[in-house]
């Protein structure tokens, strides 16, 4: 990838691993300099309790290219995310990209089981670190955004709007945080429209997150083994297919054009002509609708 974003500077709030940690290292691959944030530390594990750290996605930034800024900040804590911002303002003196990227509720998710027999404490946690987060660092991070114009802001989330306005999500929380999100980018194109700023929603498809992999019991050199086990999983992708999504969407001059609309990364690699690292093109949410909804066999010919 040609260095289209040099002198730019990126700010991916939940760097920490997933489609998070690839979007700031793809961001870096196109020369930006990316304050990369999370909780978890060398240091200090986070209630995720995974390994992956922020020290390690700064680290892999630098390598692919970029400067690699970690800075541990918990973003449901206001005066957490003010600090983090004065930095970047005192050491940069602008942002460029913003992304929205804080999940971390993987754990406290009640996967398929109606509200009466959810855990409310871990639903509202959830709806906290998935929605309040994007919240409180947009409020603080947006006015250093607009100080120039052709700012960008990605909120990323899980489905596309017509997906998720259309289908019910594994439970009321997961499908509240989620559709939550693409909302919120719609608001902040309203809001960033006069200050000549950008903002949209953007989803991966399947993900092969560490997370994922784990749950598969697989690594990325041999994920196809997964299938074994779900037969769509073929149409999976990998973290850095929607870090080459954003990558393209902040060096794209006209990038306008999509503000306020909910996007995933299978449909911008169509448009832009980037790839996964296998050189193929997944698109997922075509095919979850096509394909797997449909009741069809696992088949991703035609899809990536």
């Amino acid at each position: 990838m040609t260095a289209e974003l040099t002198g730019k500077v990126a700010l991916v709030a939940g760097a920490t691993r997933g489609a998070g940690r690839q979007i700031a290292v793809q961001l870096g691959a196109a020369g930006a300099t990316v304050y990369a944030t999370g909780r978890s530390t060398r240091a200090n594990r986070s209630e995720v309790d995974r390994p992956e750290t922020i020290e390690e996605t700064a680290e892999l930034v630098t390598g692919a290219g970029g400067v690699g800024i970690a800075v541990q900040v918990d973003h449901l804590v206001p005066e957490q995310v003010r600090a983090l911002v004065e930095r970047i303002d005192r050491e940069q003196g602008r942002l460029d990209v913003l992304v929205n990227d804080v999940w971390g509720a993987d754990r406290l998710v009640g996967w398929y089981k109606p509200i009466w027999e959810q855990n409310l404490d871990d639903g509202f946690r959830t709806l906290r670190l998935a929605v309040e987060t994007h919240i409180i660092t947009s409020h603080f991070a947006i006015p250093l955004l607009i100080r120039n114009p052709g700012g960008l802001v990605v909120e990323v989330g899980d489905g596309t709007k017509e997906y998720n306005d259309e289908n019910y999500r594994l439970s009321a929380f997961f499908d509240l945080a989620k559709t939550s999100v693409n909302r919120l980018a719609f608001l902040w194109a309203h809001e960033l429209k006069e200050h000549g700023g950008t903002a949209v929603a953007l989803t991966p498809g399947w993900l092969r997150s560490e997370f994922m992999l784990d749950e598969f019991g697989v690594t990325e050199e041999n994920w196809q083994d997964a299938a074994e086990k779900q037969p769509h999983f073929v149409i999976s992708e990998s973290p850095a297919f929607v870090g080459r999504a954003v990558a393209a969407l902040a060096a794209d001059p006209d990038r306008a054009r999509w503000s306020g609309q909910s996007l995933s990364s299978g449909q911008l690699a169509k448009v832009y002509g980037f790839t996964d690292l296998d050189g193929s093109q997944p698109d997922a949410w075509r095919y979850i609708v096509e394909v797997e909804a449909a009741g069809k066999p696992a088949d991703p010919t035609g899809y990536r």
